[in-house]
């Protein structure tokens, strides 16, 4: 791809330079008379034609597959990371360079195509110019490099403006962010929203506004140095060059000529310029987003092997996660040790207060976060990170911030028309949601039917391990009802192994166990026979 790109460029470069030097000699045909000079017309214009059509479908198909491919890479960097780490870089940071800096980067190595066919021109030009007189080409040359060292010194402050503008982004993605979650409690509370848009999106947006008004102003003022000093150089080609040398008179037309001829692909890489900076600045924020990714031992994201179809035990021993403490101050929360065990075919309940590490624990038991001491087994072999994707594929949950998905992924569906059926008919959803296909024929639910969409997907899955995160917490009596007394007791009879993470102590009776948290440890178990005390509130 580089070496045809080289080649077609500098043939369009070179045809370039053979159309102007025929051009200027049609002007002065001397002995060679309009018929040849039209037939070589013909030829380089058909040759520049040709190797400018090749050069730019090659450039196109180049910088698409690009672009595509950041987008892949990225994708997968992502999904790589360890979820700790995302959560610490935080959701408008992500979305702001896979949305935002993707798109401005795409736009940049988009117009390369168009940029490299007039740098083809400028090439063939000079090389005209050199061709015609090589001294005055010098002196050019000498005034061409000034003028761009001047301009590269006024871009400095407008590159400077554009990296603040982009670092805004983040900030208003952010706002954008809490506006589309927060949108109900805005509305119903004018102060709040008013303050929100003065404080927030006004702030942000007059950032924004100032910080690019500013580049653009530079770019501006770098512009019309550029263009004056273009004009100085034909003026002195006019006026000072035949005073101070013996330039022949069709020497000087040509360098008139060619300077004119170019002006515009020299204007439309000017123009190219601020497109140009935006694109490194997020070039850059892409790396850094790489690099913070990369920098936290990516996890293997390749197909693993399918999880085991016989009993499962999953042990927890001292295991202990940490969160970064939020200031020099303050300690940061610390979940455990825990000291666990789970076996196939039982119910285990955890309850606690909000902020007891419940959470917490499911992300640590799933192998979603690393723990920073202790050990994870599974069937006696520890947990590491060789082997924690084909752990995690042990599992099915649904947390309590769960997320639907619109298509059945990574299920087939195919035969099991009757157990999708049965399962929608048990969550009351037969009526307003079918499956066709792999896909759901919508979830444009409320919060409870979409959890019950959820859980139906879960039990699609068909894992040894299933964990519900407070599912029961925004569903109706009559579902509760479903869930613990026909649910989860068809699971455990199937063998699954069932944690279940939930207030509803009236049904702690139907558990193996229930654990109770407190501040990151578990302070109490109790076993079936001593339910009826922790349904009295003795957790």
């Amino acid at each position: 791809m580089l070496l045809g790109l080289v080649v077609t460029s500098v043939l369009s470069g070179a045809s370039s330079a053979a159309l102007l030097a025929i051009i200027h000699r049609a002007l002065t045909p001397g002995d060679l008379g309009l018929r040849v000079i039209a037939a070589a017309f013909a030829a380089a214009l058909l040759a520049k034609v040709a190797t400018q059509y090749v050069s730019q479908v090659m450039l196109v198909e180049f910088a698409q597959g690009v672009v595509l491919r950041l987008c892949r890479d990225l994708c997968n960097r992502v999904l790589a990371a360890p979820l700790d780490r995302l959560e610490r870089l935080g959701a408008p940071r992500l979305m702001t360079t896979l949305n935002d800096d993707v798109i401005v980067l795409s736009g940049a190595v988009l117009i390369v195509p168009t940029i490299a066919t007039n740098l083809a021109v400028l090439a063939g030009c000079a090389l005209y110019l050199a061709w015609l007189s090589l001294p005055v080409f010098l002196l050019c040359a000498a005034m061409a490099a000034v003028g761009a060292i001047v301009y590269r010194l006024l871009l400095r402050r407008a590159q400077a403006s554009l990296a603040a503008a982009r670092d805004g982004r983040d900030r208003l993605f952010g706002n954008f962010r809490t506006l589309i979650e927060g949108v109900k409690e805005l509305k119903l509370h004018a102060a709040r929203r008013d303050d929100f848009v003065r404080r927030e999106i006004d702030e942000t947006t007059e950032l924004l506004r100032h910080h690019n008004v500013s580049a653009i102003r530079r770019v501006l003022v770098a512009d019309v140095w550029n263009q004056t000093l273009f004009f100085i150089l034909v003026a002195m080609l006019l006026f000072g060059a035949p005073a101070m040398t013996s330039l022949p008179g069709d020497t000087l037309t040509g360098y008139v000529f060619a300077a004119l001829y170019m002006m515009a692909p020299m204007w439309a890489l000017l123009g190219a310029v601020p497109t140009f900076m935006r694109g490194r600045i997020s070039l850059n924020k892409i790396r850094e987003l790489d690099a913070d990714l990369e920098s936290a031992a990516l996890e293997p994201t390749r197909a693993a092997p399918a999880s085991p179809t016989g009993p499962l035990r999953i042990e927890l021993d001292a295991a202990r996660y940490a969160y970064p403490a939020p200031s020099a101050d303050e300690a940061g929360f610390v979940l455990g040790p825990i000291d666990l065990r789970l076996e196939a075919g039982e119910i285990v309940f955890v309850t606690g207060g909000n902020g007891c590490g419940k959470s917490t624990l499911v992300r640590m038991l799933t192998g979603l976060y690393r723990p920073a001491d202790g050990v994870v087994r599974c069937n006696g072999e520890s947990v590491d990170d060789g082997n924690r994707e084909q752990y995690r594929q042990n599992f099915s949950v649904v947390f309590a911030d769960f997320f639907l998905f619109g298509r059945l992924f990574g299920l087939d569906a195919r035969g099991r028309t009757a157990e999708i059926t049965r399962h929608l008919a048990l969550l009351g959803m037969e009526h307003k949601v079918s499956v066709q296909d792999d896909r759901l024929s919508t979830i444009a639910l409320s919060s409870g039917q979409r959890r019950r969409l959820a859980l139906l997907t879960a039990y699609l899955e068909d894992r040894p391990v299933y964990v519900f995160d407070e599912w029961a917490a925004d569903q109706d009596p009559t579902y509760k009802q479903v869930f613990y007394t026909r649910l989860l007791p068809e699971l455990k009879a199937r063998g699954k192994c069932v944690v279940v993470v939930t207030h509803d102590d009236k049904y702690f009776h139907l558990g193996d166990r229930v654990l109770a948290l407190d501040a990151g440890r578990i302070v109490q178990t109790t076993r079936p026979a001593r339910a009826a005390v922790a349904a009295t509130g003795g957790l």
